[in-house]
């Protein structure tokens, strides 16, 4: 616990110095400074805004937990550290990469590589807060509740829950409240600017452009740090909670943030390693880094192992689980890279179906997209028996704890990627040489495809710490004297697996008709500063930019709250009904949330590249029928990779972690 908890300090502390060495580079033109504060401000008043919402909520479920006698003021904190450190996570995150921007794109006048170097520092900062934070709060909070208040394993870990609790909730909100956003803006500035107008993606003359610059940070950084965050935090409680109910109170409980520890180390050594080589790739540089974390971390591994009493356990059988969550990595990396690499067949495949319309572009990419769920499932199925046959469910949680491990790096990877975007945007819109943009622009290629790698790892780690959340249901259930048998003979249980199955459809669909109806008002917003002030097109009067603004932000916090209610409301409703019904539930839940979370964020990257792919020249190249085809099929995709799919990953594991909470309720009813 204390080496989790220093290495913790490492990774944060490295954090801040990179923060430090950001800040001292130069930001660039007053003009490049002007467009970057209106990003700021944008930003910071949209968190402010969302959170303080959220803290409503939060204010709400604190007090209810802590009155529950049941659940009690221990759980009742921990989901309070877990929904502070979540947002956290998330909130200075997005300060230091709305700084990084202007500072990226002042870099690019010399080059690829000092441009990467600044944009992928700024990355490893959000990363490294976001698994010191979260192995800080672990770690942190079961050391309190068991040197200062004398719990035991079994009831600090249950306390530990609360924790995990409220890093899902502010993760899901994050997700979907920033997830609507950029992708309503997104949507709004292409169809009225690039299709309708003719004006570039960037143009400083479309009136949704510094929203869209906004959106990038809201969703893509702030949004995927507090979703990343929650998924670390929520494995290794769900892995410690597993151990201390099976094993006691022994090492195994706290062998979790001891592999996380060595992890952390290992991340920060490969953030040194991010340089472009001799081949002068761009992707190649950013693997190298994860690539260098994962061996450290494999060797790391082995005296951790050695040192902790495994108790049933041999080393190499635990050992053995870590070297399958690290392949996981590998493999869900490699395989989402397929999927939404521009150099690769999919993205390519969508390409040319563009040349023939849009309804041609649209059947490819969702033929793609449901084509991609195929290989990370089949790693997955792969894993759990893997890890099974070694150590049973805890191996699997081993397993997920290590493929978590490299969260820091591969947090990088996406956080990366809006900065930049923005880069490019705020070059483009201070009439920077157009050399500047021709080193953001592959850049941002390569932010696109590493997003979609982020989200591929995150929903694949969902899936396995789901099913780890789950037999944590079932084991607790069984203690409290509930049959935890879910017998696929019971209609009560196959009942539930159509309620479960159908709630991430439903929760997708929610988030979709929210973009798409927030994304109708940018554009009618947009026509009409065009029609009525004909001299935003001229260049002779400013767009009017905080409309748009203020039209993404006051939507976008509306409409996240009731697809937000669903992972609370339906385990809530299904435990009262039938505890059997629940545990149905859960499972279907995690099977078609896996499926469709994996079809929406690789088919939205394949889409998203597709038209990139379009616009360096081929297949028609910017202007032809096919780009207009590959707008349409970006368009589509948006929402489907920044909202509904990623979103679906902290949904599966909250509605786990309330089925744990309310097992009270459930014992209390049918006790």
């Amino acid at each position: 616990m204390l080496f989790g908890l220093a290495c913790a300090a490492v990774g944060i502390g490295w954090a801040v110095v990179l923060t430090a060495r950001l800040l001292r580079l130069s930001p660039g033109s007053e003009r490049m400074q002007e467009i970057g504060r209106a990003i700021q401000e944008g930003a910071s008043a949209y968190l402010r805004r969302q959170y303080l919402t959220i803290a409503v909520v939060a204010v709400v479920l604190f007090l209810g937990i802590g009155l529950w006698d049941d659940l009690g003021w221990g759980t009742a904190f921990g989901f309070l550290i877990g929904a502070v450190f979540s947002a956290a996570a998330g909130f200075i995150g997005m300060n230091v990469a709305v700084r990084a921007n202007t500072r990226t794109a002042e870099a690019a006048r010399g080059g690829v590589k000092p441009a990467l170097a600044v944009a992928f520092s700024a990355g490893s900062v959000t990363g490294l807060l976001v698994v010191g934070l979260g192995l800080l709060g672990v770690a942190g909070y079961y050391g309190i509740l068991t040197s200062w208040f004398d719990r035991d394993a079994e009831q600090a870990t249950r306390e530990l829950i609360g924790l995990a609790f409220g890093g899902s909730l502010i993760s899901v909100f994050a997700r979907l409240g920033g997830g609507i956003y950029t992708k309503a803006a997104d949507v709004g500035a292409d169809l009225v600017g690039k299709v309708e107008a003719g004006i570039p993606e960037d143009d400083p003359r479309n009136p949704a452009v510094i929203a869209d610059n906004v959106g990038d940070n809201v969703g893509d950084c702030a949004g995927m740090a507090a979703d990343l965050f929650e998924t670390y935090a929520v494995t290794a409680v769900a892995v410690m909670f597993l151990g201390a109910l099976n094993f006691g109170d022994t090492d195994l409980v706290v062998y979790p943030l001891a592999i996380g520890g060595v992890a952390i180390i290992a991340s920060v050594i490969g953030t040194f390693f991010a340089r472009i080589g001799r081949s002068g790739s761009i992707m190649g540089a950013l693997y190298k880094a994860v690539a260098v974390a994962v061996v450290l971390s494999a060797v790391g591994f082995i005296p951790v192992t050695m040192a902790f009493d495994t108790g049933d356990f041999s080393f190499a059988e635990l050992y053995g689980c870590t070297l399958i969550g690290l392949g996981v990595t590998f493999l869900l990396v490699g395989i989402t890279e397929f999927y939404t690499g521009t150099r690769w067949r999919p993205v390519k495949g969508i390409s040319a179906a563009s040349t023939t319309g849009h309804a041609t572009n649209i059947i490819e990419g969702l033929a793609i997209g449901m084509q991609a769920t195929a290989l990370p499932v089949i790693v997955i199925a792969a894993a759990i028996v893997g890890a099974n046959s070694l150590a049973g469910l805890y191996g699997v949680g081993v397993a997920v704890m290590a493929q978590l491990a490299m969260t820091g790096l591969i947090v990088a990877l996406d956080a990366y990627g809006p900065v930049t975007d923005n880069a490019g945007g705020i070059a483009e819109m201070a009439d920077l040489p157009e050399e500047v943009r021709g080193v953001t622009d592959p850049l941002d290629a390569v932010g696109n495809t590493t997003k979609a790698v982020t989200k591929g790892y995150a929903i694949g780690s969902a899936g396995l710490a789901a099913l780890i959340l789950f037999d944590g249901f079932t084991t607790e259930l069984g203690l409290e004297g509930i049959s935890a048998t879910f017998e696929l003979d019971d209609a009560w249980v196959i009942a539930g697996l159509f309620i479960g199955g159908l709630m991430p459809f439903l929760f997708s669909s929610l988030a979709m008709q929210a973009v798409g109806r927030v994304g109708g008002q940018v554009v009618e917003e947009v026509r009409r500063q065009f029609r009525e002030n004909p001299g935003i097109m001229e260049g002779t009067v400013r767009p009017e930019y905080g409309r748009t603004i203020g039209i993404v932000t006051g939507e976008a916090i509306k409409r996240m709250i009731l697809p937000s209610m669903i992972p609370v409301v339906f385990p809530i409703v299904a435990g009262i009904i039938e505890p059997r019904m629940l545990g149905g539930l859960l499972i279907g839940t995690i099977v078609t949330g896996i499926f469709l979370a994996i079809a929406m964020t690789s088919g939205g990257g394949a889409w998203d590249n597709a038209k990139k792919l379009i616009e360096d020249g081929e297949y028609g190249g910017k202007g032809s029928e096919a780009h207009a085809a590959a707008v349409t099929g970006d368009t589509v995709g948006d929402p489907y990779k920044d909202t509904a799919g990623p979103a679906i990953n902290p949904m599966i594991k909250i509605t786990n972690v309330v089925a744990i909470l309310i097992i009270p309720l459930i014992v209390a009813i049918h006790g």
